[in-house]
């Protein structure tokens, strides 16, 4: 029997950490491994990717949407540069990747072509785990304390393997028997709960609160019945950040929304007015969107105690699970709800609703793009998964697309890397084959990777048992939305080239729509859900309409809220307040 080889040992751990699939791009330095996982028959499976930015992005959103350990493949030199987005992203967002990268080593001089050093190209974005391997008996211990360290920080790490040590063989007698991996991939690997003395203390700060809001962010999963649970017993509203929109269920009467520059403005009314504020797992960067420093007094609960304080000052930190904590929590707060706060934020919240809705049917030439995402909400699948771009289309999923519970959407949050939508879309659907998948982009975004990784869509979609991912495109053919709320370029130079998106997936064997008035957006989703295959929708919209950032929160506001319905009085005080920094400015 033939020797095995070092390669064959990745593959082996790969399996005993239950890694269904491994995405990259094949290249010489990593050629072994690549090998050695088609020798497997599809378990794990390799999946090529047009490009290696998009296979660390489907590394980064299979950790996502599957809390598993995501790992992607490259080779060194411009491949191992590639990989850097994607793995920011699972950075910033705290998601576990592993990323393997192959070296050729075999130059003259012990250089190579192509060589970059990759240990300091690493040592930021994987800072807690960049190793190189070294010796065949060294490997599958290496590899375990990648993906322990993965698992354990809910960060990206990385393991150099030269293409010399991949080759090397190992003899049966040698072979490397690992332990059976007993750890959970992404989760917790001990019940961590605050001290008694601290959740006294929040309980005792949240039950003297009058005006409670409460932000829910993605580190609420898994917590959302002990979330309205708390809510009810002190009468609170709740907001979310983005990546926590797919926690609560939006109809709530008291959830005014996403909060920050993509939000809404019940949910920017919400952070003004109140004077207490329950942080639970969100690490949103739109600070400003957040009450003045000196206004509330503030709890924040998170799973890694580096995040708290680290956005906003906190009085009570709690460091532990959110579905434990508040657990904890509900058992010593008291049962205090008020009335008046809460109808106050239900009113907040209904006409927050109601502009969402005028907005969405305001005319537009041809279409207005927030129609195409008020027209899907009631068609969501109640189940599968949602991946959102960067862009305007972020700004018009956060106010117009209501999530039904359990549909999971993910998104490049605190990153913003145009790109991520469809590379996430591909590792959701290829975790479940079975559930529909929807991918939200921007003509930037489909132009940037889109066009390319609709190939790989085609190469596998025959697969599944549920062939349904829709792609929408939104065609303004500009760049507004890319960033700060801008306006819409005028200049022709600046205009992004119409591309016929809808036709390239027919081109592709793909089911396309192309819609560019109105009263079509509805029957065009409804041709694209009900496809016996993968479908794009490429809705042809208004680049001039605004994207509308609601104003931030301002200290001033409590009182106003307080009193009632805040609508004229927060414009009059805003306006004052304008006034009064533009006099100081002269």
């Amino acid at each position: 029997m033939a020797d095995r080889t070092v390669a064959d040992l990745v593959v082996d751990r790969l399996l005993a950490w239950r890694v269904p699939r491994a995405f990259g791009y094949p290249g010489e330095a990593i050629a072994p491994i690549v090998a050695a996982l088609d020798r497997t028959g599809g378990e794990p499976a390799f999946i090529p990717a047009r490009h290696v930015e998009a296979a660390s992005f489907m590394a980064t959103g299979h950790a996502k949407f599957t809390g598993g350990i995501g790992v992607c493949l490259a080779t060194q030199g411009p491949s191992a540069v590639q990989l850097l987005n994607g793995l920011y992203d699972a950075k910033l967002d705290s998601k576990p990747v592993v990323a393997i990268v192959g070296e050729d080593i075999s130059g003259p001089l012990g250089g190579a072509h192509q060589e970059i050093g990759l240990s300091r190209l690493f040592a930021d974005v994987c800072n807690q785990f960049v190793r190189y391997g070294r010796s065949p008996g060294q490997v599958p211990a290496l590899l375990d304390q990648a993906f322990r360290t993965a698992a354990a920080t809910r960060s990206p790490v990385c393991v150099v393997l030269p293409r010399e040590l991949q080759e090397a063989s190992v003899p049966a007698l040698e072979t490397y028997a690992g332990g059976v991996i007993t750890a959970t991939p992404g989760e917790p690997l001990a019940r961590v709960l605050p001290h008694d003395v601290d959740l006294a203390a929040a309980a005792q700060l949240l039950g003297a609160g009058q005006r409670l809001a409460i932000l829910v962010g993605q580190g609420g999963r898994g917590a959302e019945d002990e979330i309205i649970a708390l809510a009810d017993r002190l009468g609170a509203g709740v907001a979310c950040s983005l990546l926590g929109k797919p926690v609560l269920d939006e109809r709530l009467p008291y959830h005014a929304g996403v909060v920050g520059e993509v939000g809404t403005r019940a949910a920017a009314e919400l952070m003004g007015g109140c004077d207490t504020l329950l942080l639970v797992g969100t690490n949103d960067p739109w600070t400003d969107y957040l009450p003045m420093p000196g206004q509330v007094r503030t709890v924040q609960i998170d799973i890694d105690g580096r995040r708290i304080g680290s956005r906003y000052p906190v009085d009570v930190p709690l460091v532990g699970d959110a579905a434990e904590t508040l657990r904890a929590l509900l058992d010593r707060v008291p049962d205090r709800p008020n009335p008046r706060w809460r109808a106050t934020v239900e009113n907040a919240v209904d006409r927050s609703r109601g502009e969402v809705t005028d907005r969405a049917a305001a005319p537009a030439e041809p279409v207005n793009p927030q129609l195409v995402l008020q027209e899907l909400s009631s068609r969501v699948p109640r189940t599968g998964a949602l991946a959102v771009d960067v862009g305007s289309v972020l700004y018009w999923y956060a106010r117009h697309l209501e999530l039904p519970p359990g549909v999971n959407a993910q998104l490049c949050g605190t990153l913003g890397s145009m790109g991520c939508a469809l590379p996430y879309a591909v590792a959701a659907k290829l975790a479940a084959p079975d559930q529909p998948v929807i991918a939200l982009v921007g003509d930037g975004a489909m132009q940037l990777n889109g066009l390319a990784e609709l190939i790989t869509v085609s190469h596998h979609w025959s697969r599944w048992r549920d062939p349904r991912l829709v792609v929408l495109v939104l065609n303004n053919r500009d760049h507004s939305g890319t960033g700060g709320g801008r306006q819409p370029v005028t200049d022709a130079s600046q205009r992004r080239p119409d591309v016929p998106y809808a036709g390239w997936a027919r081109l592709l064997g793909l089911h396309g729509v192309r819609v560019d008035r109105p009263e079509l957006v509805g029957a065009a989703w409804d041709e694209a859900l009900a496809a016996d295959r993968p479908s794009v929708v490429e809705a042809v919209v208004d680049p001039a309409v605004p994207l509308s950032p609601p104003e931030p929160a301002f200290a001033d506001l409590r009182s106003v809220f307080a009193e009632g319905d805040p609508s004229q009085r927060v414009r009059e005080q805003l306006e004052r307040r304008l006034s009064l920094a533009a006099e100081e400015l002269i």
